[in-house]
């Protein structure tokens, strides 16, 4: 747990620095200002309410948003392929960078996962692949498509699945 506070904190960037000074600012501001309105008493808890879910919902839902659209992207799926003589899987795909910013990194993620047929264990089993595997691309330029492919490696599985890819860049 301390390693990834750690790593949360290292990727700090300026905007989220913004972020999270701006949001403590409201929460002091709203604090402030229902004790000077503490004589109206439902008024004053209903400003100390706010300014918490200011602190805790402003700065989780800030940050994700924030860095949805300064990072944006999107992978696609060009092919996949099992190997018949080897226990491996070969994924191929494309990122695409659709920010407005260069791209220093990005994490590609692969994830496969089983299919039942059944709607609700196939939305179930998405939440636990039973295989995964990442990749770093470097320096993506704005609006550049970057091709790759990916090896899933020792892969025994010989039932149904399906595979998703997803990119976290910086």
């Amino acid at each position: 747990m301390k390693e990834k506070i750690t790593a949360f904190i290292h990727n700090l960037i300026l905007y989220d620095y913004i972020l999270f000074g701006s949001v403590f600012v409201l929460f002091i501001l709203f604090i402030v200002l229902s004790i000077l309105m503490r004589k109206k008493l439902f008024f004053s808890i209903f400003l100390v309410l706010l300014s918490f879910a200011i602190l805790t919902l402003g700065s989780t839902i800030g940050y994700i948003a924030m860095h949805q659209y300064l990072f944006k992207n999107s992978v696609a799926l060009s092919s996949q392929k099992q190997l018949t003589f080897t226990q491996a899987v070969v994924v191929k795909g494309t990122l695409l960078n659709e920010s407005k910013f260069d791209f220093k990194s990005c994490n590609v993620r692969a994830s496969v996962y089983k299919v039942s047929g059944n709607p609700i264990k196939d939305y179930i089993f998405t939440f636990n692949p039973f295989q995964k595997m990442s990749m770093l691309e470097h320096n993506i330029s704005i609006g550049e498509t970057r091709y790759f492919k990916m090896i899933i490696e020792p892969f025994t599985y010989s039932g149904d699945y399906n595979i998703s890819l997803g990119a976290k860049c910086r």
